[in-house]
């Protein structure tokens, strides 16, 4: 008899099983399929990760993901040093951007924590820092309530980062970044995307 996925995911079209955030529209499909949970070990690719995270607390993925071609535009490229200094000037241009998700303390906080990024090299720099905390298990979750929001690792990592000078990074918003850079694996056990990160086997 021919076992049935968990009741977490949907076959699509295609064959293939995703979760149900993932399983209609063709933009987070695709997200899913290729960057979700793909693992970031560049400075650059983390920095716009963080900085995309922070400005998603209180509203949807679907939204940011909409917006990043402006909010690559808007924080050139969200390239570390080119962010690290703007000025007050800056910030009035960001709030009059119609491109991007216009918060001033998420703005204020996307330029407080590319200088932070900056600083950090002096001690290993942002990935070395990050992936530090990594967790010696991930979850294996059947549905998509079995999917924690925060964690040891994420708090942990949350109260590391604001004490080398970063700021809107707490612990759920760091469980979504530990998600989707690869650090653990939240894809449901019977996803076609699950262990595909080569992190988690």
């Amino acid at each position: 008899m021919e076992q049935l996925p968990a009741p977490g995911v949907i076959v699509g079209p295609d064959g293939l099983a995703r979760p149900a955030w993932a399983s209609v529209d063709p933009m987070l499909r695709d997200y899913y399929d290729t960057e979700w949970g793909v693992p970031v070990r560049d400075e650059h690719g983390l920095y716009e990760r963080i900085s995309l995270e922070a400005f998603q607390s209180g509203l949807s993925w679907a939204i940011i993901l909409r917006k990043r071609p402006g909010f690559r535009a808007a924080f050139a490229d969200f390239d570390p040093e080119r962010v690290a200094a703007f000025d007050e000037n800056d910030v009035m241009r960001l709030l009059n951007d119609e491109k991007i998700v216009r918060n001033r303390l998420k703005i204020h906080a996307t330029i407080t924590n590319a200088r932070a990024t900056v600083a950090l090299r002096e001690s290993g720099g942002l990935v070395n820092f990050v992936w530090s905390f990594q967790p010696d298990a991930t979850p294996a979750p059947l549905t998509q309530s079995d999917v924690p929001t925060r964690s040891d690792a994420s708090v942990a990592l949350s109260k590391a980062l604001k004490k080398v000078g970063f700021v809107f990074v707490g612990p759920t918003t760091m469980f979504a970044l530990m998600e989707a850079i690869g650090i653990i694996d939240t894809h449901l056990v019977d996803s076609h995307r699950r262990g595909s990160s080569g992190v988690w086997g």
